[in-house]
């Protein structure tokens, strides 16, 4: 069970501590953040409350950390990630248990995240050693004008201190595919956890603590975003920042500072249709891309953009699959499970509001419980809906029905948006031709949107993030290039 066990003293009883120079610590302020059930709309774990002059304490921990580990050996490094990864999956199963209760996750999902996420570590600590491992030789009389005087020795070093934001929906993998990269490149970490997922984090983060990092290195601060939030990201202490999560981070990017940034800030994810797809196969991932965890995720399928003539064949055929989703808790492996918060359920019932006052299909029944949100796809939606635009992170689908190829690439590029895009077609040639159309980060051919796997370039563009995700990108972003140049007394050339 969360919380006892190996992870016993990370939790007082009643509120789980935070972690900063290699102990499990209680706040000062005495306050605790509340963390709401999704499904029992309950209080159901607590956590530590930290103050601005705490993450103070913190950001100088790292940085003095992060001169020593700078010093550690990649073949050491790695090894204490594999002892991370390890201890990770083998403690798979309180870990999950929380993400069933923080986020109502289902729980072969909530599993299946933390697998992933030991993976994740373990294919991180092995390409870092790759990228890290290798430099670069130069020598000054390839450019023009120039005798062989100069020989030029690039290598890769750490950045300093990463401040690691994961998002709610992914809130283990999602951090260790920030802390990984962090940690091989030579670099210390704090940790920001969402609040939906904070004690997730923390058990991860315990997993990090066993394997036997060395203190101060790996912090994780749990608190209000009003309070901590803008205090963290502006920190001067800081020297890189890796978020995931919504609109918080174009905030967070015009604030930060001259420091590297990795952003990913959602998507309106478009499925273009054309009349040749096998409607089957296109039935099926828009069930998987539009509905799995509810619809809560960056790369879900946010709208379908479909040729008139197959519009209503695929429409049946998505309706008879969503009759069969299974709607009710995560403990029960439910398809559809509650939304994360209140709030969520409220914005994504306006959208719905919005899309039957102004003439919408549905094609089931609206239906809600608390946070508990039925799945619905909406047929006949027009560019006037703010269905059609807003990300509605809920099991609500619009389709928009499209007389031309350019009519939905146009639709897809008018977003804000640009992180993922797919395209369902038996024609290649056309299916290139629309994904270079495309203003997305990534577009699937045949397939729903995705990220993963996790060592695949993940990026968007407009308002859907800055750089690129993905292990080497990740590990790259976390390094800067330092250049040693010899000078020697006159031209010299091997073998001269």
């Amino acid at each position: 069970m969360a919380g006892t066990g190996v992870f016993e003293e990370i939790f007082d009883g009643e509120v789980y501590k935070y972690y900063a120079d290699g102990e499990w610590k209680k706040s000062a302020s005495g306050k605790s953040v509340a963390i709401i059930n999704p499904t029992t709309r309950k209080t159901q774990y607590k956590v530590q409350a930290c103050t601005q002059e705490e993450v103070n304490k913190v950001m100088d921990l790292a940085k003095s950390a992060q001169k020593a580990w700078a010093k550690t050996p990649l073949w050491k490094r790695a090894e204490l990630l594999h002892k991370a990864a390890a201890l990770l999956k083998e403690h798979k199963v309180p870990i999950a248990e929380c993400l069933v209760k923080e986020i109502a996750k289902p729980a072969k999902d909530s599993v299946t995240e933390v697998v992933r996420s030991g993976d994740l570590i373990s294919y991180t600590a092995e390409e870092g050693v790759r990228i890290l491992g290798e430099g670069k030789f130069l020598v000054s009389d390839s450019f023009p004008g120039n005798e062989r005087t100069k020989y030029c020795l690039t290598s890769k070093v750490p950045l300093g201190v990463v401040l690691a934001i994961p998002p709610f929906n992914y809130p283990v993998n999602l951090a260790v595919s920030k802390i990984g990269p962090a940690l091989i490149a030579g670099n210390s970490l704090v940790l920001k956890p969402p609040t939906q997922g904070a004690v997730s984090c923390l058990h991860m983060v315990h997993c990090f603590h066993l394997a036997g990092f060395p203190k101060g290195l790996i912090n994780c601060v749990t608190g209000k975003g009003s309070e901590i939030g803008d205090f963290l990201t502006m920190h001067p202490g800081v020297n890189c920042i890796s978020f995931t999560g919504g609109d918080t981070g174009i905030s967070i990017s015009k604030k930060a500072g001259m420091i590297p940034l990795q952003m990913e800030l959602g998507g309106k994810d478009a499925c273009i249709v054309l009349e040749d797809a096998d409607l089957e196969l296109v039935a099926s991932n828009i069930i998987k891309g539009g509905f799995s965890y509810s619809g809560q995720r960056c790369t879900a399928i946010k709208v379908v953009l479909v040729m008139e003539s197959v519009a209503d064949a695929l429409v049946e055929k998505v309706k008879e699959k969503v009759a069969k989703l299974k709607v009710g808790p995560p403990e029960e492996n439910s398809d559809i499970t509650p939304v994360v918060t209140e709030s969520s359920a409220n914005f994504i019932e306006g959208l719905v509001v919005d899309a039957k006052e102004k003439g919408a299909t549905f094609c089931q029944q609206y239906k809600r419980e608390g946070n508990l949100i039925w799945p619905l796809l909406l047929d006949n939606v027009r560019p006037d809906m703010r269905i059609a635009w807003e990300e509605p992170f809920g099991p609500v689908l619009p389709v928009i029905r499209i007389n031309s190829v350019e009519e939905g690439i146009h639709h897809c590029n008018a977003s804000n948006f640009g992180l993922q895009g797919c395209v369902f077609t038996k024609d290649i040639n056309k299916a290139i031709l629309i994904s270079d159309a495309m203003e997305t980060g990534t577009v699937q051919i045949n397939s729903a949107p995705a990220r993963g796997p996790d060592h695949f370039p993940f990026q968007g563009l407009k308002d859907s993030g800055i750089g690129s995700q993905g292990v080497t990108n990740s590990i790259n972003l976390m390094v800067k290039v330092k250049t040693t140049v010899i000078n020697l007394p006159g031209p010299s050339y091997t073998m001269g």
